[in-house]
């Protein structure tokens, strides 16, 4: 969302954060507060973009829609959760924003909350109906994301919410594969605590353990067998 902004004034007001321009604005043209941009971006998403909690306020109490979608199709909520913004993620939840909502590479909000670690906001977002077993068009779940990052304690906060540990993704790989690839110990080892399965084969006919790098498939298969 970063970049030139969109030429529509309102966009740019709510892009900069001046609350009082923008005030001022939509008292004289109500109407520009849900008008898109080129990119079909509202100022909600501008808003969300920027981490102006004011700004979507007022457009959220003007009763704006929370749920359009941006030319790749992302809704404020994607762009909220993406860049971390704990508070307009909790203002669009409460107006009704579609936690599970997919964009044109059919990522919910909890997919970039997990991979970028933000633990609020996916704790928000799964007490809030979000599916942990989303998948995108890779077949990835957050899960998958949280794992291959080393994202640890998001791995923890969806296991705890009843992610499926063994999904397979496009390639035939599980979260454990790729924590072991990515050599995410502590990771892996959650995991496999929780049950992951060590012997489940991607489209290589790999096994985590076969991917695993240094020690980590022994310390594995150990946790296994005991």
């Amino acid at each position: 969302m970063e970049g030139a902004v969109s030429d529509v004034a309102v966009c740019n007001l709510a892009f900069a954060g001046r609350l009082e321009e923008l005030r001022a604005l939509l008292l004289r043209d109500r109407a520009q507060a849900t008008r898109p941009d080129q990119d079909h971006r509202t100022a909600l998403h501008w808003a969300c973009s920027a981490g102006h909690t004011d700004v979507a306020d007022l457009l959220l109490g003007l009763g704006v829609p929370v749920n359009d979608k941006d030319d790749a199709g992302w809704t404020p909520l994607h762009i909220a959760a993406s860049a971390g913004r704990d508070e307009i993620v909790k203002a669009l939840i409460a107006k009704g924003a579609h936690v599970n909502a997919v964009n044109q590479n059919g990522c919910t909000p909890l997919h970039y909350a997990a991979s970028k670690n933000k633990q609020e906001i996916a704790v928000m977002l799964l007490e809030n109906g979000a599916n942990p077993d989303a998948t995108d068009h890779f077949e990835s779940t957050p899960l998958h994301r949280a794992a291959a990052k080393g994202n640890l304690k998001m791995v923890q906060i969806l296991v705890q919410h009843n992610a499926t540990l063994d999904i397979r993704d496009s390639e035939g790989n599980t979260p454990l594969h790729l924590a072991c690839d990515e050599e995410r110990v502590e990771e892996a080892k959650l995991l496999v605590s929780h049950g992951a399965s060590i012997h489940i084969e991607n489209k290589e006919e790999l096994t985590p353990l076969k991917v695993a790098k240094g020690g980590l498939g022994a310390i594995l298969k150990r946790m296994v067998e005991g």
